[in-house]
């Protein structure tokens, strides 16, 4: 599985070991340290993997900072040229790929496939946009004068990317530094370092220079000292996170201590409002579709169905009949290594009713079926508090107003759906609607990544 992931387990039984890269060397920490990383289908450790201290952090920040002091004179034909060819090195490694995604993070074999052909497609498409990288010559005040705007790289950039869509999110966060001439400390997911790792070395089996991109994990004990380390480093200029709302807080808080500035994307609670002018059967399936594909495990999933009330029976039944589908096809499903239940059975000792779907039987808080809960107040968790499951509230309103006020009622604001015939009617909810996508008549988690960057 590439230079630096090993094949196998080895004779004695002890699984492989993922190593730190550091200045294009696959290293560890010192002193050493390691922790298991487990396979969530398969109820067993599958490898471990070096953990970063300090020091191992430090020591990536420094050769990021020197490989940026030739890296950012590169031309953008030659990191054009550079991303083509890990986009080949990719496809090469798509089989190892898929087979680390599906083991690290239970997922899929359909998702793992198409986490790696789409990063292909977005490196392929960054690698088109390099060269139209420009400045522009602005008018001055005073014709004497000439003003030239100069686009430069910022330096060495830390990238923090989640588990959920491995190959997606780190390919993003990763190629976009570097085909804008920065360099990378690139803190991979512990819950899944080996599937980043090969990642990495596709970059680097492309000829990246060494140092350009740096890939270090860490156990989560070792995670606040680790990533404040780099977050102070003189090097780094900038922090890049996706993740969590409760992470993000404490980075955005480390980010502003050290004056740095900070990028990043924290979930959602994705409105799908329904019209009463809707294609009703239509918009059951790509609700349903929203919430449930990937289990769930996507920031832009389907999180609360908006219901006119004057088709809400009718909804509310096409609901439950073609929910019966994706039950059938998930049954109970293991919702991932940090995402649980607990707030749907919360919500259910509190008074909410299940349209369809509820927990597992085992009442398992990793264990939750396609869920669809009614009676939804403020007071339940659930009400504000990403699910990152199968599972949405559904919840009726009255006049268009009304459902815009509901779909921005969330401190979150990433994506939206709006279920209508009418176009005009449509746009003009959505331009009212606060978030940063706004899907007409398609699901919540629909995504355009080769268009907006």
């Amino acid at each position: 599985m590439g230079h630096v992931v090993a094949d196998g387990a080895a004779s004695n039984g002890v699984p492989p070991e993922i190593p730190l890269i550091i200045d294009g060397v696959a290293t560890k920490s010192s002193p050493e340290s390691t922790f298991d990383v487990h396979s969530h289908a398969a109820g067993k450790v599958v490898f471990t993997a070096q953990s970063a201290n300090v020091e191992a952090a430090q020591r990536a920040a420094e050769a990021a900072s020197t490989a940026f002091a030739t890296w950012k004179y590169t031309n953008a034909i030659i990191r054009r040229d550079l991303l083509l060819r890990v986009a080949d090195k990719m496809v090469e490694k798509t089989e190892d790929l898929v087979r680390s995604q599906m083991s690290e993070t239970s997922c899929k074999e359909s998702w793992a496939r198409f986490n790696v052909g789409y990063a292909v497609e977005l490196l392929q498409d960054l690698a088109s946009r390099v060269t139209s990288i420009s400045g522009e010559i602005p008018p001055s005040q005073d014709w004497n004068h000439m003003a030239l705007v100069l686009k430069q790289p910022m330096g060495v950039i830390l990238t923090i990317a989640p588990w959920n869509a491995a190959v997606i999110l780190a390919t993003r966060a990763v190629a976009g530094q570097i085909a804008a001439g920065c360099c990378v400390v690139f803190k991979a997911s512990e819950l899944c370092p080996q599937t980043h790792h090969i990642l990495s070395q596709a970059f680097l089996d492309a000829g990246l220079p060494k140092g350009v991109l740096n890939v270090i994990q860490t156990r989560r004990e070792d995670a606040a000292a680790t990533t404040e380390a780099l977050i102070s480093h003189r090097a780094v200029r900038k922090i890049e996170f996706i993740g969590s709302k409760p992470i993000g807080n404490i980075i955005g808080q480390m980010a502003a201590k050290y004056t740095k500035p900070v990028f990043m994307e924290l979930g959602g609670k994705a409105p799908a409002i329904v019209l009463s002018d809707a294609d009703l059967e239509k918009a059951a399936d790509l609700c349903l579709t929203g919430m449930t594909a990937h289990h769930g495990q996507i920031c832009m999933s389907t999180e609360r169905i908006l219901v006119q009330d004057t088709i809400a029976s009718t909804f509310c039944e096409l609901l439950k009949e073609k929910a019966r589908v994706y039950d059938a096809g998930l049954p109970v499903t293991r919702v991932g290594p940090n995402a649980s239940s607990k707030n749907v059975v919360a919500a259910g000792r509190m008074g909410a009713q299940f349209l369809i779907g509820g927990p597992g039987p085992s009442k398992d808080e990793n264990s939750l079926r396609p869920t669809i809960l009614t009676g939804v107040d403020k007071d339940m968790a659930i009400f504000d508090e990403e699910s990152f499951g199968p599972s949405a509230s559904l919840y009726t309103f009255n006049s268009d107003a009304e459902a815009i006020a509901m779909a921005n009622g969330t401190e979150y604001g990433l994506n939206a759906a709006i279920h209508t015939t009418n176009l005009e009617r449509g746009i003009k909810m959505a331009r009212e609607i606060e978030a940063g996508q706004v899907h007409l008549n398609c699901t919540t988690n629909y995504d355009e990544g080769k268009v907006f960057h």
